[in-house]
């Protein structure tokens, strides 16, 4: 397979209570728990789905970084919907969920946390939010495995199997949490960067 160069294009961490996109911080909520903060930046925003109350933390927290990455960045009209595909990983996979899920099975089973005890699930909030119908893979790694992801999100660009990806980590375990995406595209556009290990592993990005 001939080596290719595809680019990030556009990046979003979320921790601490702090929202960075391509290395610049644009939230900060600090005081509150990690669910307020959600909430507190989904107003910021200005985001309008009302299915977000709706999810567990971890979609949640992968739906708004992606919107976030996505936004004045993403040109869905340069797409089919079965170009673009979402790579993921986290430590804890949806166990922040499944412990909410066994607690409530002492009284009533929920069936609202149940649909979400999958960490895969917030791969499709995002999916369906942008009707995104490419490859997709959720990995459960020790920690965030930035080599790992850039050969394997380029295994995927460089044979055409995607035209573009957001890749990253999303992990969430009651207030312990971080979200890291980047939006991977083959076409280099202003301020792209050189989608490699060396870059993902930036700090905020």
């Amino acid at each position: 397979m001939l080596q290719e160069n595809n680019y990030i294009t556009s990046s979003c961490r979320i921790s601490n209570h702090t929202i960075y996109k391509n290395g610049g911080k644009i939230f900060e909520e600090k005081n509150i728990v990690f669910a307020d903060f959600l909430i507190a930046a989904y107003a910021y925003f200005n985001l309008n789905y009302p299915k977000f109350y709706k999810m567990d933390s971890l979609s949640k927290l992968g739906w708004l970084a992606s919107e976030i990455v996505l936004k004045d960045t993403f040109k869905a009209e340069n797409y089919k919907p079965a170009d673009v595909g979402i790579v993921l990983a986290n430590a804890n996979s949806s166990l922040d969920t499944d412990l909410k899920y066994f607690e409530s099975t002492k009284e009533f089973a929920s069936p609202s946390l149940f649909v979400y005890t999958l960490p895969n699930i917030v791969m499709g909030e995002i999916c369906i939010r942008n009707k995104f119908k490419g490859e997709n893979a959720f990995f459960i790694q020790e920690k965030f495995d930035a080599d790992f992801i850039e050969q394997y999100v380029n295994n995927l660009v460089n044979n055409n199997i995607l035209q573009a990806c957001i890749c990253g980590w999303v992990d969430v375990l009651q207030e312990d949490y971080e979200a890291l995406l980047f939006l991977v595209e083959k076409n280099k556009t202003e301020n792209a960067i050189a989608f490699s290990t060396a870059n993902m592993n930036v700090k905020n990005h």
